[in-house]
């Protein structure tokens, strides 16, 4: 997952502006915002990420949760999810160990398997 300084500089790129154009458009520094592009600046306000937001076009609550500002809530997982993912990393482990051709086999197994009428 990108940095909140590489989110910043990659969306300043794509819309093909300067550190110096940010600076006149939203009235911040060009020093700070470099600083904040090259994540020397941990936790910028909220407002600043609300202007960059708008201007850059990117989702304020992403950059919200790069910086630290708001968590992603932790899912509660129910014994069923919790067997499932256990399920899924055992399944994921045991096909390290195979070449491609067997890993389409495997696939093949599982479309017959899901075919087949339930008891």
């Amino acid at each position: 997952m990108a940095t909140l300084g590489e989110s910043l500089k990659r969306a300043r790129k794509i819309i093909n502006l300067t550190l110096r154009q940010v600076e006149d458009s939203l009235d911040i520094s060009n020093a700070y915002l470099s600083q904040l592009e090259n994540d020397k600046i941990k936790k910028p306000s909220a407002d600043v990420l609300y202007k960059l937001s708008n201007l850059y076009r990117i989702d304020l609550t992403q950059l919200l949760k790069a910086s630290g500002i708001i968590e992603e809530p932790t899912p509660v997982k129910t014994k069923e999810g919790q067997a499932r993912e256990e399920l899924n990393q055992q399944v994921a482990f045991s096909l390290d160990n195979l070449n491609f051709s067997q890993k389409k086999e495997v696939l093949n197994f599982m479309e017959f398997i899901k075919a087949k009428p339930s008891e």
